[in-house]
């Protein structure tokens, strides 16, 4: 299996905007954001389906996505939707993406806007783990 996206972001290959790492997951902003603060949290194994992650490494993904989804709570208040998908990226992953209880966040992501990435690195130092 080739490398997927996220196999090259973990091993620094393509920058990224990170958020927490630990030995078995990694997160970061996603650079087309549903809403300021979307994060993706991987395994830094490469395993294509969450489904079929072992479930050592299943639970370090959810404990990693509980950890940030408080803390997004904590810096954009509000609610935080978690989205399992698996059909972009040959790469399990989670979508954490904060919102306000009045807020539509069922809407499709434009990928062909340039990344703000000012904007994403402001909402990185808010959220990263030191």
């Amino acid at each position: 299996m080739e490398p997927s996206i996220f196999t090259k972001i973990i091993n620094g290959e393509i920058p990224c905007h990170k958020i927490y790492e630990d030995d078995k997951t990694f997160a970061f902003l996603d650079i087309h954001p549903l809403r300021p603060g979307h994060v993706l949290v991987v395994p830094r194994e490469q395993i294509e389906y969450v489904w079929d992650l072992p479930d050592d490494l299943y639970i370090a993904v959810m404990q990693t996505s509980k950890k940030i989804a408080q803390r997004q709570r904590e810096v954009f208040g509000g609610l935080v939707h978690e989205r399992i998908v698996g059909t972009d990226v040959p790469h399990a992953h989670v979508h954490l993406v904060p919102f306000a209880a009045d807020e539509d966040i069922i809407e499709p992501q434009d990928m062909t806007i340039e990344p703000d990435h000012d904007a994403l690195a402001g909402i990185a130092e808010k959220l990263r783990f030191e």
